[in-house]
């Protein structure tokens, strides 16, 4: 099996990108060169530090090493979700009990309420595979998914103190969210795909057109009900590992569609806090009175791509790094260097 690196993207893997965009075509990875072109810049420049903290965006791109412009899949970080400008908008989900006496009836609502967060979050989205890597032994889903909280540790002053995941919803076949046709179509004229394309530039019309007041979601259709907070299937396999690395549901929704939002506090996520930096201290065949331990080495380097990382076997033995000579290759080590560890297991 051929190693597999992820790297930060870089302009020359738009064309590959565009195949894998297909498969998702949502905010954070549309389907449209030249949207992708504007990602990439964006995300190398956030790489080299270029771009103000607030607005730094990164995309990781996965392949086989000796296939670099076949991108395979990719993810994103965006260091802060929410501005004093551009607000991170979500529908609060409560509860609110009625009871008559006299009918001796209790009802229990569900409520939604519009939320806006000015301080803003960080956020992990973008996350999809091409369907001939999807169920491949290396789990390929997993290092894409667990690289960015690798990164997060390596770069822990880029990046806020909560993190969320908006998750995909069941949808229609035809891309139609049943939740945006019941309630948001009604204050906004527009179809979900419409909503969709705008809010990428513009959140305005959601704020101003939106009731500020609690919704009653009993006046929905018992299908639009059933989709809140729902997730899709298939996203089921990314909420149960946000479970494991200790995300919640926040009880808060997408306002176009319904899907959850999942949340953690970033230096309590399971992989954050496992993360390590390690120097090189030898580049050699592994010794073979020490046991290997297999994990997610990175590398940060100051020309483009700016990180790479893989899956490898490596030896620690007092604190030292012993790295194998393919993949000190594979990365570019040599004793000396930093790299951020995440064991796998």
């Amino acid at each position: 099996m051929p190693p597999f690196l992820i790297r930060a993207v870089v302009p020359s893997d738009v064309d590959s990108l565009y195949a894998v965009s297909k498969h998702l075509d949502s905010v954070n990875l549309p389907h449209d060169k030249d949207r992708l072109h504007q990602i990439a810049e964006r995300s190398m420049r956030s790489f080299a530090g270029k771009v103000e903290a607030a607005k730094r965006e990164f995309m990781f791109v996965l392949h086989a090493e000796d296939e670099p412009m076949n991108v395979l899949g990719c993810a994103m970080i965006f260091a802060q979700h929410g501005s004093r400008r551009a607000p991170h908008i979500f529908f609060e989900v409560g509860k609110e009990e009625r009871y008559s006496e006299t009918l001796d009836r209790l009802f229990v609502h569900t409520i939604l309420r519009i939320g806006y967060d000015y301080q803003g979050v960080t956020e992990i989205g973008g996350l999809v595979l091409q369907p001939q890597a999807r169920g491949h032994a290396a789990k390929l889903g997993k290092q894409l998914s667990f690289v960015r909280f690798l990164f997060m540790a390596m770069r822990r002053s880029d990046f806020k103190d909560e993190i969320v995941s908006e998750l995909m919803p069941p949808l229609e076949p035809d891309g139609r969210s049943l939740l945006w046709e019941s309630l948001g179509r009604r204050f906004t004229g527009l179809s979900y795909q419409e909503a969709d394309q705008l809010s990428r530039e513009n959140k305005e019309f959601i704020r101003t057109l939106f009731p500020q007041g609690p919704i009653y979601a009993s006046l929905l259709p018992p299908e639009a009900q059933a989709m809140i907070g729902q997730v899709g299937p298939k996203t089921k396999g990314v909420e149960h590992m946000l479970r494991g690395i200790g995300f919640e549901y926040a009880s808060r929704i997408d306002p176009f569609d319904g899907g959850p939002h999942f949340h953690a506090k970033t230096d309590e996520v399971t992989l954050v806090t496992q993360a390590r930096r390690l120097m090189v201290h030898d580049v050699a065949p592994l010794p073979a009175r020490v046991t290997p331990v297999a994990g997610l080495v990175a590398v940060a380097v100051d020309e483009p791509p700016y990180f790479v990382a893989r899956m490898a076997k490596v030896a620690i033995v007092s604190g030292h790094l012993v790295v194998t000579p393919e993949l000190a290759q594979s990365l570019n080590l040599s004793p000396g260097s930093e790299v951020g560890f995440l064991p796998s297991e």
